[in-house]
């Protein structure tokens, strides 16, 4: 009887522990998203990512500081993925998986392309960088609460968020 009884207890605590670990990720403040294109030339690209909000702050200063490696989201690590080799903004990068972090800045945003994805979004060493690509961000067309990443199938991306806009191609 104390076996049974022991058993259902052990049963019970790996039930609950499953259920809290899969949690409805979209209730959280930063819920997930995920963009998907597959461009002209045939190469699919994925960004999944989470979105953080503005919530009246300011991108540079209380959000995304300038200055200072930036996990691209919020969350878990912002992942982008290719099908096949390819160019960012003419720089070589090839086929696979990465987490992408970022610099912030207010003329120029420093993309860091990451080998290893399997991380929490705050977690970063150089050392396993693929590639760093330097952007011009602007101004986007309308504000946008929570940050958006769009693709479009000649290779254009875009994070929007707030009243900026940082472009980058894929080719």
């Amino acid at each position: 009887m104390k076996k049974l009884i022991a058993l259902t207890w052990v049963a019970l605590l790996f039930t609950t522990f499953g259920a809290s670990a899969q949690q409805d990720k979209s209730k959280r403040p930063s819920p997930p998203a995920v963009v998907k294109e597959t461009l002209s030339s045939g190469t699919a690209v994925t960004i999944d990512y989470s979105q953080p909000s503005v919530k009246g702050r300011t991108i540079g200063k209380e959000i995304a500081p300038y200055g200072k490696v930036w996990r691209t989201g919020a969350n878990e690590a912002t992942t982008f993925e290719v099908s096949k080799g390819v160019k960012i903004n003419g720089k070589a990068l090839a086929a696979g998986k990465y987490a992408l972090h970022s610099i912030p800045g207010e003329k120029e945003w420093t993309l860091i392309f990451n080998k290893k994805w399997q991380k929490s979004g705050t977690d970063y060493n150089e050392a396993e960088d693929a590639l760093k690509v330097v952007v011009k961000p602007g101004k986007s067309a309308s504000f946008t609460e929570k940050m958006t990443f769009t693709v479009d199938k000649s290779g254009k991306v875009a994070l929007i968020w707030g009243d900026v806009l940082v472009p980058f191609t894929v080719k």
